[in-house]
């Protein structure tokens, strides 16, 4: 939806809002907004800053319909209002949640919703969903920050939460986005040169945004009481299948959390998404994509790439380490619900089978990507064959699966021509690495005959699992600078394009392209700080 105009005054008093979080779990007494622990709390009462002057550039028309707001309401100026955080909704109390976290694998302590603030729960068509402001000022979580967001952020974030949705990758939504009419002031490479920027508010929408920290900090304090009734509350709203709270309801809500991590963490390895922050405090319980920052698709396939300026030396966050952080991260959870369960049986064993899960999840996976869909004895060498193969030479990740649909058994000495066009450089083909090519495409045409399928089915398949647009960093990049002048039209087109990330779209063909060579070291475009 691109807006340009208000038609309508328009006040929300239908939308059903609930409060649950904030009335069934304990609150921070202390209402001062001033940084400082929280102790036996689950969150703290904010009221969002006031904006200067808010302009709405952006709404996902789904995701208001989703929560009961139509295209016209969305138009309001009620709707500008209240999700720029100028005005509460009727009997709304806004919150900080309370939380701790690893962050690149060392205890933080206390963090926080340091620049979220919640506006409540809106109940529509038998869903409930937590809506939420980021970038609408400071909260007790805040430490040293200012709780504002910029317009290059909130765009990115934006973008990706619907791009992810639309990709069929478990996420966070986004319900719309507004500039605030007030500067920012940030350092975007942490180099000393701080500048400031536009303003932004992104309204981020979820079932739920708690995250392995809530749990993980009252665990630190030993504080097992408001552990257990975030816990209880959690399975209550969340997991309510699983009973009444007991010890067999704790392992079993631990193994649901583990089966959900690992089906998100499969489809960013699907689609090439590298997340860059993976930190406990980004690990959202119901395992959903979460906390938009310096993310990334792969433009060359490279297993060891990150896209984060911070994880640059270590690499702790690349793509090819993603499915053991998240295994990582789910140790710390087990550690924090241990006090809740008293035995650490159940725990490991569910720890224990996650790599095994994975690994055949993961094989599965990768072979319906290049039209393998039956289990045959060779499928493993075949994979790590091509996953070798694929970084012998700068590869796009995203046009090879891609074009590779249009394979033909029958010739699979003219496969390397197939997929031409997602190498960088052709000229860096040696005459040894053509026959390896070669050979594979050779093995790889005589495992498609085994498969049963017809070839438009198979490529059909294919091309529902192997998206064709994707949100790569440049594309984002260009964006954000005609934003930053006032031209929102290549948000909008990517917007509209993102929405059918599987469909051909001739219209938008120009954006089915490997990275321009411009845009290869160019800030924002390949590397990004968390500066926001």
């Amino acid at each position: 939806m691109y807006l340009k105009k208000y038609f309508l005054t328009f006040v929300f008093m239908k939308l059903n809002l609930k409060n649950t979080f904030s009335k069934e779990l304990p609150a921070d007494p202390i209402t001062e907004n001033t940084r400082r622990q929280v102790p036996q709390a689950c969150f703290s009462y904010v009221i969002p800053k006031k904006t200067a002057k808010p302009m709405l550039l952006h709404v996902a028309s789904s995701m208001a319909q989703a929560l009961g707001i139509s295209e016209q309401e969305a138009l309001s100026k009620d709707f500008l209002e209240i999700f720029s955080g100028n005005t509460i909704l009727p009997n709304a109390k806004p919150y900080a949640m309370c939380y701790g976290g690893h962050q690149f694998g060392n205890w933080a302590g206390q963090l926080g919703d340091g620049r979220a603030i919640n506006l409540g729960e809106i109940e529509h068509a038998n869903k409930r969903w937590a809506v939420q402001l980021k970038g609408a000022g400071e909260t007790p979580y805040s430490r040293t920050a200012d709780g504002l967001a910029v317009l290059r952020s909130s765009i990115r974030e934006y973008l990706c939460s619907e791009a992810m949705y639309y990709l069929g990758v478990p996420t966070t939504r986004a319900l719309s986005l507004m500039l605030t009419g007030d500067k920012v002031l940030r350092d975007v490479l942490y180099n000393g040169n701080a500048a400031y920027e536009k303003g932004a508010v992104v309204t981020r929408v979820a079932p739920s945004f708690i995250r392995f920290g809530n749990f993980e900090i009252f665990s630190s304090r030993n504080d097992a009481n408001t552990l257990k009734k975030l816990t209880d509350y959690t399975i209550k709203y969340f997991y309510p299948h699983l009973g009444e709270p007991s010890k067999e309801a704790y392992v079993a809500f631990f193994k649901e959390v583990a089966d959900k991590s690992l089906e998100m963490v499969l489809h960013w390895q699907r689609v090439g998404f590298v997340h860059g922050v993976m930190n406990t405090d980004n690990m959202s319980i119901l395992g959903l994509t979460i906390d938009y920052g310096p993310y990334g698709w792969l433009e060359g396939y490279d297993l060891g790439w990150t896209p984060n300026t911070t994880d640059r030396q270590n690499k702790r966050y690349r793509y090819g380490n993603q499915p053991q952080v998240v295994q990582w991260n789910l140790y710390q959870l087990a550690n924090a619900l241990y006090p809740l369960i008293g035995e650490a049986d159940g725990l490991e064993e569910i720890l224990h089978n996650f790599s095994a899960t994975y690994d055949s999840k993961e094989q599965k996976m990768l072979a319906s990507k290049i039209g393998v869909f039956t289990n045959k004895k060779g499928d493993a060498k075949l994979l790590h064959s091509l996953q070798e193969l694929l970084q012998a030479i700068e590869t796009d990740m995203t046009i090879f699966y891609r074009e590779l649909a249009a394979f033909n058994t029958v010739a699979p000495l003219k496969g390397l021509e197939v997929v031409k066009e997602a190498f960088y450089s052709l000229e860096e083909f040696t005459e040894e690495l053509k026959e390896k090519w070669n050979l594979w495409f050779t093995a790889y045409a005589e495992r498609l005959e085994k498969e049963t399928l017809p070839a438009n089915e198979r490529i059909e398949k294919m091309q529902k699992i192997n998206p064709k647009y994707v949100l790569r960093n440049y594309m984002a990049q260009l964006a954000i600078d005609a934003s930053d002048k006032g031209d929102y039209s290549i948000l909008n087109e990517l917007f509209i394009m993102l929405m059918k990330p599987y469909d051909e779209q001739p219209e938008f063909s120009k954006w089915y392209a490997k990275r321009p060579e411009w845009a290869r070291n160019k800030v924002g475009c390949s590397m990004l700080s968390c500066s926001s």
